[in-house]
């Protein structure tokens, strides 16, 4: 009995110490919300160099982002070196940085891995499979959970190691090229995100996660694709096209209300204008090798030395 009590303790002990670390994160970034902003940077492929472009913005400007971002990915290579990336994640946040994992899952009516065109792109799933893959007990759904099931073994190593993730595993909701986007309304790509939240959550029993839900600068129409305020912490915009105007800003502020708000992906960095007029964003995140195709380095280095810019060494730790 002595014995059962003693692991019942710890089980507890550890979930309180993973609500304490999840509420230290999100209460940071409610915390810089208007103030400052977090200058994030995305690794993607290869997994095998897991901080090829965090290692990049180091060696231009001489500091690390305080945002490390990794993707779980989809082809056979990058599979093989999830372990890998998940390490890096962990060296990452005991660093002092935040932690961003993506998952680029592949369609459920493909094997793993998979394609990027089609695959990811431009393989939807039509109406009767997208019905099958949100109603438990169906051949697709059952095949998701898998995948699930899978990732979750990632996560549950992270949760171990008292590592929090901001988890962004739809995003860009609104781009209906991905085989998940696209889909409006209750029963859409937003029940698919609060079917996938709650399985995690419920099923998989882990608590080191902060939702993120994403959009893109693409159509304003985010209350069809809202999976609920009880399913996501912060909200995530990309930004490819015209999504620093103000007016995207200002249409954004009141679907988030007081929720921290981030640019979730870009091509170009925020310039000193928009940092200043849009004061919300609590961090930003350039796309692995486009902050180089899109950033002269002077630009880049203009960013880390402006004083809104929080960089790695500037992070409170964990």
């Amino acid at each position: 009995m002595k014995k059962q009590l003693l692991i019942i303790l710890l089980i507890l002990g550890v979930v309180l110490v993973q609500a304490q670390n999840k509420q230290q994160v999100l209460d940071y970034l409610y915390s810089i919300s208007g103030q400052k902003i977090i200058a994030g940077q995305h690794n993607k492929e290869p997994n095998a160099e897991p901080a090829k472009w965090t290692n990049y913005i180091k060696e231009t400007t001489g500091k690390y982002p305080g945002l490390w971002s990794g993707d779980f990915l989809f082809q056979q290579e990058n599979i093989d070196n999830r372990w890998k990336m998940i390490k890096e994640a962990e060296s990452q946040w005991n660093s002092g940085a935040l932690i961003n994992l993506m998952w680029h899952g592949c369609p459920p009516d493909m094997g793993e891995p998979c394609g990027w065109d089609p695959g990811l792109l431009n393989a939807q799933l039509d109406d009767q499979q997208w019905e099958e893959l949100i109603t438990k007990g169906t051949e697709l759904n059952t095949i998701w959970k898998k995948r699930m099931d899978d990732v979750a073994v990632y996560l549950q190593y992270l949760e171990d190691k008292e590592v929090v993730v901001l988890f962004r595993p739809f995003h860009e909701m609104n781009q209906g090229l991905f085989w998940w986007a696209g889909r409006k309304g209750t029963n859409g790509t937003a029940e698919l995100y609060r079917q996938t939240h709650d399985y995690f959550e419920n099923e998989k029993g882990l608590t080191n996660l902060i939702w993120v839900w994403d959009m893109q600068d693409l159509s304003r129409d985010f209350s069809e694709y809202n999976p609920g305020s009880d399913f996501w912490d912060v909200f995530a915009f990309d930004i490819y096209d015209g999504g620093y105007d103000k007016s995207w800003y200002d249409y954004i502020l009141p679907i988030v209300g007081d929720k921290p708000m981030a640019i979730g992906e870009c091509m170009r960095m925020p310039s000193a204008k928009v940092l200043k007029e849009q004061p919300r964003w609590t961090f930003f995140m350039p796309w692995a090798e486009l902050v180089k195709e899109y950033n002269t380095v002077q630009q880049i280095k203009d960013t880390y030395n402006n004083p809104r810019i929080i960089s790695r060494d500037e992070m409170p730790g964990w």
